[in-house]
């Protein structure tokens, strides 16, 4: 075929994915309640993996040709976009644009959610408490340094629930105006970006400052206005506030995972697949936790995380964050926050919601 040819049908191919993404777009936009679409436009967008799973199946089926893993990106777009002619999603993140958090937010909603910062993780669910934003994400866990603290703290203070989670692999760069590390008297990160890249920022800069930043993003943003400074921040940081990309992967190991949290203020339904998460304190006496995980055991739960913060005006007092496979309207869960009621000084359910995979 000739290239002109080549062009001409590629041009009639594009219109024709035109003309079915219009015919999408109408079909979502006049589905009544209860129809096709959700009402929720977050269960929408929960709905997608299993959307893409489907495709990913009929794709072998096809042994089509257009690569497989494009699929989810094109397809998160599509329900995003369409999924906002029928609501506008505000989502809440700590900022500034270019964050882990940013980019996570972004792989979940997509494109065409209608994104506000938050300078600090409180500032985040503020933001969903108050209204002003439908949807919060913040990070919660890290796969090299566990727990984040700032968030922990938040569910405790907040009235929210978790209604989703989504984990993204992070690849820590240092980033800056230059590429002469010589030069290079402080970085700037989050804690936990800091913490990641403890040993190689101890092996390479010894001798710089380590400064904390509300963000990678911040970090990335102050490194822009300092020459003799870098930053612990993404890549597309570093695209954003015009840095050059000094190293890449500086995170102490390979595999370097964050999980991500959605806060809304209403809970999500069941899928079968889930998980919940929940805050408890016991009595100071011997074998309370233990009678803790015995509630857990009889009921045949898994639990799949188990931190402790400090909790309370008492020194010394101590709330256990705890993440268990299954919904609480599921029986063995009612069951077993009843119980849990029975034997602890506070229990508090932070939600229920799909599985990441």
């Amino acid at each position: 075929m000739s290239g002109n040819g080549t062009r001409e049908k590629l041009d009639s191919l594009d219109l024709r994915i035109l003309d079915l993404l219009n015919e999408r777009a109408n079909l979502v936009r006049h589905a009544p309640n209860g129809g096709a679409a959700s009402a929720d436009p977050l269960r929408d967008l929960e709905e997608h993996a299993a959307v893409v799973e489907r495709l990913e199946s009929a794709q072998h089926d096809r042994a089509g040709a257009f690569p497989s893993p494009a699929l989810a990106a094109v397809f998160r777009e599509i329900n995003s976009a369409c999924t906002s002619l029928r609501e506008s999603i505000s989502v809440a993140y700590l900022g500034p644009p270019g964050t882990f958090t940013h980019m996570a937010a972004r792989s979940h909603f997509g494109m065409s959610a209608d994104y506000r910062e938050g300078s600090t993780i409180s500032a985040v669910f503020d933001a969903v408490m108050r209204q002003t934003a439908r949807y919060g994400v913040v990070p919660i866990e890290n796969s090299t340094e566990g727990g984040v603290s700032f968030t922990l703290d938040c569910l405790l203070e907040y009235d929210l629930f978790v209604r989703d989670e989504l984990v993204l692999q992070v690849a820590q760069c240092l980033v800056g105006l230059h590429h002469d590390v010589t030069r290079i008297e402080r970085v700037y990160s989050h804690p936990q970006g800091l913490a990641q890249c403890r040993t190689w920022l101890a092996k390479h800069l010894p001798s710089a400052q380590l400064v904390v930043s509300p963000s990678t993003g911040a970090a990335a943003k102050q490194a822009a206005e300092d020459d003799r400074a870098a930053a612990i921040a993404s890549q597309l940081s570093a695209e954003l506030y015009g840095l050059q990309l000094i190293r890449q992967n500086v995170q102490d190991r390979v595999q370097n995972a964050t999980r991500f949290i959605v806060l809304s203020n209403s809970d999500a339904p069941p899928t079968g697949v889930d998980k919940t998460s929940l805050v408890f304190s016991t009595p100071h006496k011997k074998g309370a936790l233990r009678a803790v995980l015995e509630i857990f055991d009889e009921e045949a739960l898994n639990l799949t995380r188990i931190e402790s913060r400090p909790f309370g005006a008492r020194m010394w007092e101590y709330a256990f964050f705890t993440d268990f496979e299954g919904h609480r309207a599921d029986a063995p869960v009612t069951r077993a926050l009843e119980r849990l009621r029975g034997v602890c000084g506070h229990v508090k359910v932070l939600g229920s919601y799909p599985r990441s995979a």
